[in-house]
């Protein structure tokens, strides 16, 4: 795979309540924009959410006078709600996410026993990307690789030298994503891995998540050669089977994500909350007994 030498612009919003990353990638040019990954705002001890997270995005639109095209999400999260619902009708734009949601739709009406009028077919976003789909911004071109293996439906957006890996990869020094979520696989997150670390040495790494270790600040772009020199679990000279058994190992000693419940109920929905009953009041629903006990989304 090769890559674009167009270089975006790229600023990122980190999110110390969840550890997320979320960007605006724009093209120089045309000041247009992609959003990827935006957070909403979730109490969980009081069921309040906010748009503090979100607003310092579209904050930022208005201040370099960005015109948004598409908000991207890279898989449906469990670990923090999605704003992208919120930036659309702020700020206009698109919603995309990976063809595979689909899968991941049904998992979960399952599991939440969701309306019946909710449909797993994706229509609640406004694209869904196959492997290999392109979506221009402005005069750059994104490229949409599908990276299964922390859930099936996970993707990576390649902009010109920059590729936003989601919870594929993080920081050299956290090592990876876990792959014990429904339809999540140790085996093909290693192959999605070694398909990203053979892009050029030099291509910037962008981490959906920060978990810094004692002493560390968050930080959240590396790159291909960083990674294969350093990454505590998949740098050069660890083979497949060998990430495969430690990954495994990991994921059973895991605790469910702490927002793992409300979100994914948010985020299989493209970030709109569930339809009100008819008090007028939204409600998230807690399957009880349901979750295995060291297993998440």
């Amino acid at each position: 795979m090769t890559l674009s030498s167009a270089r975006p612009d790229i600023q990122a919003f980190f999110d110390p309540q969840t550890w997320t990353v979320s960007y605006v990638v724009a093209d120089p040019a045309t000041r247009t924009a992609a959003v990827i990954d935006p957070v909403l705002d979730y109490d969980f001890k009081s069921g309040h959410t906010a748009t503090t997270s979100a607003d310092r995005i579209l904050a930022h639109l208005r201040e370099h006078g960005l015109s948004l095209q598409w908000i991207l999400e890279t898989h449906a999260h469990a670990d923090h709600l999605s704003g992208a619902h919120y930036i659309r009708q702020h700020a206009g734009g698109r919603i995309a996410i990976g063809q595979h949601i689909r899968t991941v739709q049904r998992t979960f009406k399952a599991l939440f026993n969701l309306e019946r009028s909710f449909l797993p077919d994706g229509s609640q976003f406004d694209h869904l990307l196959a492997d290999g789909d392109t979506l221009p911004i402005g005069g750059l071109t994104l490229t949409a690789l599908h990276v299964p293996g922390h859930t099936p439906a996970d993707m990576a957006y390649q902009i010109g030298d920059a590729v936003f890996v989601g919870d594929t990869l993080f920081m050299p020094d956290v090592g990876t994503a876990r792959a014990d979520f429904p339809g999540g696989d140790a085996r093909q997150l290693w192959r999605s891995i070694q398909r990203l670390l053979a892009l050029p040495p030099a291509t910037r790494l962008f981490v959906c998540h920060d978990y810094p270790p004692a002493g560390r600040e968050p930080r959240w772009q590396t790159t291909v050669a960083e990674q294969r020199a350093h990454n505590i679990h998949v740098r050069d000279g660890i083979d497949e089977d060998a990430f495969v058994a430690m990954r495994q190992a990991r994921d059973a000693t895991l605790e469910a994500p702490t927002l793992i419940l409300p979100s994914l109920q948010v985020n299989v929905r493209a970030g709109q909350l569930p339809p009100p009953d008819d008090n007028g009041v939204a409600y998230l629903r807690i399957p009880l007994n349901a979750l295995p006990v060291h297993a998440a989304a």
